[in-house]
């Protein structure tokens, strides 16, 4: 009986970072957290034991800080892309490099007024995120956002939906809709301005779930991925994750009070999840 290794590939994960860049009068921080993956010609490590092209993963860890070092990290996308472009020149070992990076937002105090030049605060659990996956002919850059919570009041509603011998839920033509925005998009190619279009789809989103009259989630995710796919070029598709945030409508007639849309309970678990991908033909 013949056995081969199968599909593999080896790394480090959560590796911490944050990179203070120090201007007279003005300091600017970005926070990361990085994942580095290899694929390649590793058969003799799982084989025979032979470990002569595996690149310890505390080396990449290291690389990772050693290279914050040597270049700013303007955009996440393109430190990913120098992470790429050493882990390739120095490992002829390995045929493909993934970099996962997620970046905690900051936003400066304010200070009389206008904002604290070196003092900052988190802005929620919104992160920015890029995923890169590089060879020597190619390599694709996906940039996206997570924990981006939104909610409406208006303009949204779900009715005439499949019912069965076990739905309860009612129709509802003025709901809550709520959501937290979890997204990533391909780009055409790496000749990009990452992050004015990162905050330029941010926005797009943003608008487009507030303005669209939803009739749905799905309606809503396909609305905002059309929008993006419109607005930028260099977009190829784009992917959603969205859970469905319910608040539910308080019973207050047994306190002998109305409730025309008031008081609502919201709810964490369970909750519905929706999920698609919309690409340019």
């Amino acid at each position: 009986m013949a056995i081969r290794l199968g599909e593999n590939n080896y790394g480090k994960s959560h590796v911490r970072l944050l990179r203070v860049t120090r201007q007279e009068g003005r300091h600017d921080i970005k926070e990361l957290t990085l994942a580095i993956q290899f694929e390649g010609d590793f058969e003799a490590a799982h084989a025979k034991g032979d470990n002569r092209k595996i690149l310890p993963t505390d080396t990449m860890k290291n690389t990772v800080y050693a290279l914050a070092r040597q270049h700013s990290i303007e955009a996440i996308e393109n430190f990913c892309l120098h992470l790429i472009e050493h882990f390739l020149t120095y490992n002829p070992q390995v045929s493909l490099v993934k970099v996962e990076a997620a970046e905690e937002r900051w936003t400066r105090l304010p200070l009389g007024g206008k904002p604290h030049p070196s003092a900052f605060t988190r802005a929620g659990e919104e992160k920015r995120t890029a995923i890169l996956s590089g060879t020597r002919k190619e390599t694709t850059v996906r940039a996206g956002i997570q924990g981006l919570v939104v909610m409406k009041t208006s303009k949204s509603a779900f009715e005439n939906f499949l019912k069965d011998p076990f739905t309860t839920l009612k129709d509802d033509d003025n709901r809550i809709l709520a959501t937290a925005i979890r997204a990533n998009w391909l780009y055409a190619g790496n000749d990009v301005e990452f992050g004015s279009i990162w905050h330029g789809v941010r926005e797009m989103l943003l608008e487009t779930f507030a303005e669209h009259d939803s009739k749905s989630l799905q309606h809503t995710l396909y609305a905002m991925g059309e929008a993006v796919l419109k607005n930028f070029d260099n977009i190829r598709e784009i992917h959603f994750s969205l859970p469905n945030k319910h608040f539910n409508l308080v019973d207050l007639a047994p306190l002998g009070m109305d409730n025309p849309g008031y008081v609502y309970l919201p709810t964490d678990e369970p909750h519905g999840l929706i999920e698609a991908t919309v690409r340019k033909d």
